[in-house]
């Protein structure tokens, strides 16, 4: 009986070890989203701007798209910002956005001051499209196919690399494929 007192939390600690272990091989950049591959999820957003037109899930379709959420209170929104403006003008890939948990007057502003890549925005103060999407936070990014389907999901600010190396091409590749 002794010896199992002594026995068991070893076994319980090894264990633990042995999963803790294992977590930190993991990239904890890459979330998983039960979305790849699915259709979009049906939603339908008011527009942030009042005098411009909502997003919802039939505008998604069509044609090779992005969608970006984000907000004005974030700050790595604002960092990745400008690659947007700049995949707006140069790429002519249309990305809508999905301004998030955020104060409309607030985020208004920041497109002002930052500019507006976006073909349309969805306004989603209270988190209730964010659940359809699967929101961890912003931003977040996902790339749409023609039919619709949730190609990839970024979690995080997308920057040069991811950009290039795994977006672009990707969006590229879907708008070859017919």
């Amino acid at each position: 009986m002794k010896r199992l007192l002594f026995i068991a939390p070893l076994v319980l600690f090894l264990g633990l070890a042995a999963y803790l272990g294992y977590g930190l091989t993991r990239d904890s950049r890459i979330l998983p989203s039960t979305l790849i591959d699915k259709p979009a999820p049906t939603f339908a957003l008011e527009s942030l701007i009042p005098e411009g037109k909502g997003l919802q899930t039939e505008d998604l379709k069509g044609k090779v798209a992005l969608v970006n959420v984000f907000a004005s209170w974030c700050v790595p929104c604002r960092a990745e910002h400008p690659i947007w403006v700049r995949v707006a003008e140069q790429e002519k890939i249309p990305i809508y956005g999905i301004n998030w948990k955020d104060k409309r007057p607030d985020a208004i502003a920041w497109l002002k001051e930052l500019g507006n890549p976006y073909q349309r925005i969805g306004y989603d103060p209270d988190h209730k499209g964010g659940v359809e999407w699967g929101v961890y936070g912003a931003p977040e990014t996902y790339v749409i196919d023609r039919a619709g389907r949730v190609r990839y999901k970024h979690v995080g600010p997308v920057f040069g690399e991811t950009l290039n190396d795994t977006i672009l091409p990707l969006v590229r590749k879907l708008q070859e494929d017919r």
